[in-house]
């Protein structure tokens, strides 16, 4: 094990003792907003990200009816989306919501277009049929059901846990079962963020609102972000924690910062340089407002657990444990491909899932099938399988580099949690060392073979 990493395990356990105390005393019920991140640039409104809401205690028999949850469930994600079968919003279970699967073993180490495609359209056949038919031929269908699963995939999310109780959770269902869940969406005055606000404030009246002057008028999630964290330090009684879920490492675009409005409107050149051009007056006045709502001081990950499936939120991976890290695995990159160094692992293995095709072991765990020498194999892309599968050993290597080097390329903000890449570290050292164990005990047959000639 690393070295750095060794001696700042002590300070990390101190802080996820407090963590795991934190998660135990808001297990029963809690809401989280979760502020995603966007991903593509299709203009300063886009850039704003979406808004969801996590209930730890509320559960649903299908997508559209709600129940308490049973001893065990973790509870769902209550969003809006525009054009969803004509409701106006749906309940996903956590997992699949994030991850396109059911069970957090499974999902996947390193994901591309092609896989999340896969995970998701299998996920919309067993569950969301009502609301995604197939098409005519048994198509996959168009829309934007995809973004009901597997948001990891797209983009880092960041979650503002507060402290709820059984009772208002029970409060919500009747409120919603009772309701007629018909689409209202509004890209201005009654958006995702629109929805999550009701939500929250639902539970904690007047929390949350918008602004008319960072966001003029529209309800966006990083001002609901901020009016949650202010409503907490008015609040202390009432639980409250963060969290980051980081993006899942791969080829798939990665997603960059939400913005409000007028931030939006500000970092956009193709939308603020020839306003300021036109008009020097209005361009100061975007200015005046975006540094008098210290919108670019806000921090999500600041102070944030990070999630982790299937576990407790853990401390961040720190920068000193990064760094020990990447040397470690340049080091690794260095002696396997002495050429490159490895510079651009993660690239290479990228073409070569592109050319595989996803599938799922018997147990239903997400694998790669490749041809490898004429003959098709097939590379586990879970925790639990990457070293189960019929390919050569070296592939599961390339795999585990191109996910670590993935994992550590993004340095800001902390969204690596200190467990998952040392959970990596180690199956990465498995591959070598069992790549070792088989060369020597090869170059012993051989050795025999020769001395029995």
């Amino acid at each position: 094990m690393l070295p750095r990493y060794t001696r700042s395990m002590g300070r990390a356990l101190v802080g996820l003792g407090v963590a795991v105390f934190a998660c135990v005393s808001m297990a029963n019920a809690s809401a989280t907003l979760l502020l995603e991140e966007p991903y593509g640039r299709l203009g300063f409104f886009t850039a704003t990200g979406h808004a969801a809401v996590y209930l730890s205690g509320v559960c649903a028999d299908s997508p559209v009816v709600l129940r308490p949850c049973a001893p065990g469930e973790t509870g769902i994600v209550l969003s809006r989306y525009d054009r969803l079968g004509g409701y106006d919003w749906m309940a996903i279970p956590l997992i699949p919501y994030l991850y396109a699967v059911d069970r957090p073993e499974d999902v996947p180490l390193f994901a591309d277009a092609k896989l999340v495609a896969f995970l998701r359209d299998r996920y919309r056949r067993e569950h969301l049929e009502q609301v995604a038919p197939d098409g005519k031929n048994g198509e996959t269908p168009g829309g934007n059901w995809y973004e009901l699963v597997g948001s990891s995939y797209d983009r880092a999310i960041y979650g503002f846990e507060i402290e709820t109780t059984p009772e208002q959770d029970d409060a919500l269902i009747h409120k919603l079962n009772s309701s007629a869940n018909e689409s209202h969406f509004r890209m201005v005055s009654n958006n995702c963020a629109d929805f999550a606000k009701d939500i929250i404030n639902f539970y904690y009246p007047k929390a949350l609102h918008r602004s008319v002057v960072a966001d003029v008028g529209m309800t966006t999630p990083k001002q609901l972000a901020k009016m949650l964290m202010k409503f907490n330090r008015r609040h202390p009684e009432i639980a409250y924690s963060r969290l980051v879920i980081a993006q899942v490492p791969g080829s798939m675009p990665r997603s960059f910062a939400a913005h409000g409005v007028v931030e939006s409107f500000l970092k956009s050149k193709k939308y603020f340089v020839p306003s300021a051009v036109v008009s020097p007056i209005f361009a100061g006045c975007v200015i005046a407002v975006y540094v008098g709502t210290s919108a670019g001081r806000f921090e999500p990950a600041r102070d944030a657990l990070v999630f982790e499936a299937g576990s407790d939120p853990v401390p961040p991976l720190g920068r000193e444990d990064r760094r020990a890290y990447e040397h470690q695995l340049q080091n690794v990159l260095t002696e396997a491909y002495p050429v490159t160094s490895g510079r651009k692992v993660d690239k290479t293995w990228s073409k070569l899932q592109a050319k595989a095709k996803p599938d799922f072991d018997d147990q239903g765990r997400p694998i790669l099938q490749m041809k490898v020498d004429g003959h098709i194999v097939r590379i586990g892309d879970s925790v639990d399988n990457i070293l189960d599968g019929s390919a050569p050993l070296q592939l599961a290597r390339e795999l585990l580099e191109a996910r670590l080097q993935s994992e550590l390329r993004r340095k800001s903000p902390p969204e690596i949690g200190a467990t998952d890449v040392a959970r990596d570290w180690h199956l990465l050292q498995q591959t070598l060392t069992e790549s070792d164990s088989r060369l020597s005990a090869q170059s012993a047959g051989h050795s025999e073979i020769r001395t029995g000639n």
